[in-house]
């Protein structure tokens, strides 16, 4: 009888090698979206987690695996509108006066023009 008692053997059979190869997958691009979100001089922090459920029922062990991988999400930037009396949105400030009035479909026609 041949008895398996190393760990990366175990990970190596599950799922027919498809989950140790998929592991690799992750690592890999777990890597390159922290190696990108660095930079040069700068730090990422990400993690893997690979969870094993086992059932053990009648002599035999059922394992399921699991693979999560977490990388810091892309930073977004921000916009500032200003709200108007009716609570509509607005670009310019309700409460200021414009000192350069423009029609926004004059220039929609001035760009056309290029």
């Amino acid at each position: 009888m041949k008895k398996i008692r190393d760990a990366t053997v175990v990970l190596g059979m599950l799922e027919d090698g498809q989950f140790a190869s998929d592991l690799s997958e992750s690592i890999r691009a777990t890597l390159d979206a922290l190696n990108e979100r660095a930079g040069t001089k700068g730090k990422a922090k990400g993690s893997i987690a690979v969870k094993l459920d086992l059932v053990v029922s009648n002599g035999m062990v059922t394992i399921d695996c699991t693979l999560d991988a977490k990388t810091p999400k892309p930073e977004r930037g921000s916009t500032v509108l200003f709200v108007t009396d009716d609570g509509s949105l607005s670009t310019e400030h309700p409460k200021q006066m414009t000192m350069f009035p423009r029609d926004a479909d004059e220039r929609r026609r001035v760009g056309d023009d290029d």
